[in-house]
């Protein structure tokens, strides 16, 4: 199991970007620039780029054992997805502030008795960053932290946070997602509409929220996808390097908890925009031990409030502006 380094608690931990641009973009695996539909060597290049923008391989057993806090990691998830909706962002926006954040945490521990700032402080980084890698406009920092969050952060913390995930991230912040195999994937279909690609989008953002799916491929997810919502239409393959029972195994994970447990709240969840005000939602996911176990669920609470950070404050009124 690879060593965990953990977040300094210092007021001003040194998140200084020393490197010069060259090395910032070299010698890492970035996924091919966007491809035709029918171009078998992309995708292919999309596959061998994949595992380089994953969690680290123990994560998942780390995530069931309890070693990574999953409850906070489920509050976090469900506030990236809210405020996703609120800005109406993209779809790979909110799927790649989750990858930054379980990337970090296969990578890295936060501080054990945080009371729920540091998920917080590491959700408004990751979304901040995702943000600046799809979206054409971005928010100021501080109108990301919406929907009353206990804590709200100056940007310039913000900042440094940003820098401590991109560096435990390798600056590989070009994922390879399950939406850049989604429409390649439904061309091998007899036919298709842009419903079936809208419902497929919302099935691999609710995957988000249940752990098991961090045990699967972005490949993998985008066939189980594209299988839930293709209204019974099987390709003979997606990919002959595609391994069938891996996708098999989502397939069926995607039917027990993504599809029929929730049918009708998956697009409510996902594409409404609740008001600013409204305080945070704290939304139940089925996590299960394995494909063949459906009935295994644990369902996740909000995390206990204990201690509080550096360099943040409580949020007192709307209208407080941040601290030098």
């Amino acid at each position: 199991m690879p060593s965990s380094s953990t977040m300094p608690l210092s007021p001003d931990p040194p998140f200084l970007c020393t490197e010069d641009a060259s090395e910032v973009t070299s010698d890492h695996h970035h996924p091919p620039s966007p491809f035709p539909d029918s171009d078998e060597a992309a995708i292919a290049g999309l596959l061998d780029a994949e595992p380089h923008h994953m969690p680290e391989k123990d994560y998942l057993r780390r995530c069931r054992d309890r070693s990574v806090d999953v409850t906070a990691r489920l509050d976090a998830v469900n506030w990236i997805l809210k405020v996703h909706a609120f800005y109406e962002f993209s779809p790979v926006t909110a799927f790649l502030s989750v990858n930054y954040l379980d990337r970090f945490l296969s990578r890295c521990s936060l501080p054990q008795e945080s009371g729920g700032w540091a998920f917080q402080l590491l959700s408004v980084a990751c979304l901040s960053l995702a943000a600046k890698m799809e979206e054409s406009h971005v928010p100021f920092l501080l109108d990301l932290q919406l929907f009353q969050p206990k804590f709200v952060f100056e940007p310039k913390t913000v900042q440094r946070m940003e820098l401590w995930v991109m560096s435990n991230l390798k600056w590989r912040l070009r994922s390879v997602t399950p939406f850049d195999y989604l429409h390649y994937f439904f061309t091998k279909l007899p036919s298709s509409s842009s419903q079936s690609i809208t419902t497929a989008s919302n099935l691999i953002l609710s995957t988000t929220r249940v752990i098991n799916f961090l045990g699967f491929a972005p490949s993998t997810v985008a066939a189980a996808a594209v299988q839930c919502s293709a209204n019974g239409q099987l390709p003979l393959s997606f990919h002959d390097r595609l391994n069938s029972e891996m996708v098999r195994c989502c397939h069926q994970l995607m039917e027990e908890y993504v599809v029929d447990t929730c049918p009708a709240s998956i697009k409510v969840r996902i594409t409404e925009a609740a008001a600013p005000s409204s305080p945070v939602g704290v939304l139940d996911a089925a996590t299960c031990g394995s494909c063949d176990t459906p009935s295994e669920r644990n369902f996740a609470g909000s995390a206990e409030e204990q201690a509080e950070p550096p360099n943040k404050r409580l949020r007192s009124s709307a209208s407080d502006a941040p601290r030098r």
